[in-house]
């Protein structure tokens, strides 16, 4: 059988730097055409990274912009391509409600409906399970949303409306808390964190308790999962039956214990919570607290980096943006996607290697500060 073409939009973000060499290694397709709002030069990637976006065709476009979009979808030929993954989307925290309006609900939307027109066979759309009402036990697909992050109140928007678009052959993924190489959010602030407390020899406290749940996933199982639910799509013939939702969170159910317990042994640092009362207190004076906190990291990073004397820049951070630190448990079920479809989750929890994995390529790209004894 011929082998699909493909478009990936938001291609040089966190999933797509991974999505791209998975592409690419397993031969997966006959043509890939990578689009994105940033240039591929200016894009940190590892050697693996750039040896897989060195063989796929790789656009600067606007992907809000109706005319790039067209373009965009339009393969050399006139026609177009067959799987579509949209991964674009404004990701930041803390930015102007207008900005995830554009950037996550239009962009969404006008993609879809080109999708839609043009026919083609599956397009699916990487969403947030920050979506669902937070609660402590696990949210499945059909259960009540409530976003709690800006970005997710207009993921729900945009899925809400590309649900009603008519021809549209559309898989919905909801990923909890995506880690792996290359992430610069999610977990990776709290990553950045323990490697302070190691510089400061204190203990790491955290708010809240140690059952807080942050699930997460994988990046390596999102991309496999990308790659299966379109061919899973069109090879059980799911075309014009109905939009699919599936949620994405491997089977360590991750907590603020799990991940604290990691950070002290790749560190050697003590780690703890502040409790109930603690952190009810600072939620009453939620700007207060969050400066204190940020205050308190900011100094020694910038120090830490400037010290290294070879970064030159780094997206790396210990900022924590507001909407992060309230009690909002993200607590999903993610086995749907399994027993309907037969994906099985080849990252089952978070480890210590995983993580150490995730620092030593942040080295590689000149994001994370090396020890003296590293650069002799």
């Amino acid at each position: 059988m011929t082998k699909p073409t493909v478009l990936v939009l938001g291609g040089l973000g966190f999933i797509g730097r991974n999505f791209i060499p998975y592409l690419v290694e397993n031969d997966l397709a006959s043509e890939i055409r990578v689009v994105d709002k940033v240039l591929l030069i200016t894009t940190a990637l590892n050697p693996k990274q750039k040896e897989a976006f060195s063989k796929v065709e790789v656009w600067q476009k606007d992907l809000v912009d109706r005319v790039s979009i067209e373009k965009s979808f339009t393969r050399e030929d006139g026609s177009s391509f067959d799987y579509v993954f949209n991964l674009a989307a404004e990701t930041k925290y803390s930015q102007i409600e207008k900005v995830y309006e554009e950037r996550v609900y239009t962009l969404s939307v006008r993609n879809a409906e080109e999708a839609a027109r043009r026919n083609v066979k599956v397009y699916v759309e990487v969403s947030t399970a920050e979506i669902y009402k937070s609660d402590k036990n696990p949210s499945k697909e059909d259960d009540k949303t409530k976003p709690w992050t800006m970005c997710a109140k207009y993921k729900q928007k945009a899925e809400e409306k590309i649900k009603t678009i008519e021809g549209l052959n559309l898989v919905i993924l909801r990923p909890a808390t995506v880690y792996g190489t290359g992430a610069t959010m999610g977990i990776t602030p709290r990553i950045v964190c323990g490697r302070i407390y190691k510089l400061l020899n204190e203990e790491m406290k955290v708010l809240w308790s140690e059952d807080l749940k942050i699930n997460t996933v994988h990046v390596y199982d999102v991309v496999r999962a990308l790659w299966h639910v379109a061919t899973w799509y069109q090879n059980n013939d799911k075309a014009g039956k109905g939009p699919l939702v599936y949620n994405l969170a491997d089977l360590g159910n991750t907590d603020q214990e799990r991940i604290n317990k990691h950070l002290s042994s790749i560190f050697g640092i003590k780690t703890g919570f502040h409790g109930t009362i603690t952190s009810n207190l600072a939620q009453l004076n939620l700007d207060s607290a969050v400066d204190e906190s940020n205050d308190k990291h900011m100094g020694p990073w910038t120090t830490f980096i400037k010290d290294s004397k070879k970064i030159k820049n780094t997206p790396l951070t210990p900022y924590v943006d507001k909407e992060l630190l309230c009690n909002n448990p993200l607590s999903v079920d993610g086995t749907k996607i399994t027993t309907e479809t037969g994906f099985q989750y080849e990252v089952p929890e978070i480890t210590d290697e995983k993580l150490t994995e995730m620092i030593e390529d942040f080295k590689v790209i000149g994001w994370w500060p090396k020890e003296p004894k590293e650069y002799v």
